[in-house]
């Protein structure tokens, strides 16, 4: 579920670029992305194992009231955007696969498919089904990586030795913040309650977990950059490298490369979909439970009203901004306040993890701190250079 939702068209694309501009010598931020993913969600992890209450439940109380009135604001305008963004995704990926039907048409189909199968659908049930397109995410791409990997010492080079190639600083950045997803880390929480799992006890096989995950982000990522590296795609930018980079497949690996390029692009951004529609619900009607009872709201479950209606709010009304743009002022704002949502996880962990009267043995260790700190920075910085790029396109 970790590795399925968090891994989406931005991802495969940034990661692309990155190949095709740098090689394999960005690989090592790749790898430095999914620890840094892995920390945070570990925290959100502990957090939860060891007080049996949500991180959000967990600032909503010990934290200021502004800090859970600014989350609820920002997850309304991101679920709003990412939504859009998710289904014009998936209305590129269908079309590429199956060109019969338009882009618009293939975008309401995921939608109304994502909507139906976790609204009437049982977690088990959509767990499994995400467990198949996992499978037919990964194999495909991972499998057109090899071919196209003519320089083992250059990867394990990438991979081992950190470079910054000129000019690439701001870049790798957005790169490392793209692995593994953003918001969607604090689904976990609601996955693990859903398997069972409760209690300190609970916390190595937690961890296993999100090994497993984002050991997947990480390999995932470093494929595409191989592909890009490879391949050669040319200047597309966007959805338009996605259908460069499968026609060079095409030409070099033959038609079966290139549909199974296609098919893991389209069940990565369809799971990223699924993974939005079954877990950001539950952090809405959790944030919007906490803010109305407070300490004696409780936990959130998919028969929620407030989960239907962020559910239905996420399916249907983005579809309308496919047929228009966007107002600047609102992507500028989205920007922003998205870019500052890791530091500000990073943030919220360093000062409520560190309660031992709360966590007992799950309280932050120093090395968890000192990883928390790095990421801390690290997404600080990238929080400026985005809030400085969007103001200057405003």
């Amino acid at each position: 579920m970790v590795a399925a939702t968090g891994v989406g068209a931005g991802d495969l694309i940034a990661a692309s670029v990155a190949g095709r501009r740098f090689g394999l010598a960005v690989l090592w931020v790749v790898v430095l992305g999914a620890l840094c993913k892995g920390v945070l969600n570990d925290g959100i992890a502990r957090w939860q194992l060891a007080t049996g209450t949500s991180l959000i439940a967990g600032w909503t109380r010990h934290l200021p009231r502004p800090v859970a009135w600014y989350f609820l604001g920002f997850l309304v305008l991101w679920g709003a955007l990412v939504a859009a963004a998710l289904t014009a995704a998936c209305g590129v990926a269908g079309h590429a696969l199956w060109p019969a039907l338009p882009v618009p048409a293939w975008a309401a189909l995921h939608a109304v498919a994502g909507y139906a199968l976790v609204r009437w659908g049982r977690y088990e049930r959509f767990e499994r089904v995400m467990s198949w397109l996992t499978a037919a995410m990964f194999v495909p791409v991972i499998g057109c990586a090899f071919p196209l990997l003519a320089d083992p010492g250059g990867f394990l080079h990438g991979l081992l030795v950190p470079t910054v190639p000129a000019g690439s600083a701001g870049f790798l950045l957005g790169l490392m913040g793209g692995v593994g997803g953003s918001v969607t880390l604090l689904c976990y929480g609601y996955w693990i309650r859903e398997k069972g799992w409760q209690g300190p006890a609970a916390h190595r096989r937690c961890r296993a977990d999100l090994t497993v995950a984002y050991t997947l982000s990480g390999v995932f990522g470093l494929a595409m950059i191989v592909i890009a590296a490879g391949a050669a795609p040319g200047d597309a930018s966007g959805n338009a490298l996605v259908a460069a980079l499968a026609a060079r497949l095409g030409e070099i690996l033959g038609p079966f490369g290139r549909a199974c390029f296609l098919l893991g692009f389209w069940s990565a951004v369809f799971t990223s979909l699924l993974g939005v529609w079954q877990g950001v619900p539950y952090l809405f009607a959790d944030a919007w439970g906490q803010l109305r009872a407070g300490p004696a709201a409780t936990p959130v479950s998919p028969a929620d009203p407030a989960y239907q209606a962020f559910l239905a709010g996420l399916a249907f009304p983005p579809l309308l901004l496919l047929l228009y743009q966007s107002p600047l002022a609102l992507v500028v704002l989205y920007a922003i306040t998205g870019s500052f949502f890791l530091p500000f996880l990073a943030a919220v962990l360093l000062v409520l993890n560190n309660r031992a009267s709360l966590l007992g043995p799950l309280r932050n260790g120093r090395l968890a701190n000192a990883l928390l700190a790095l990421c801390l920075a690290l997404f600080s910085v990238l929080f400026v250079l985005e809030a400085r790029d969007a103001l200057a396109a405003r």
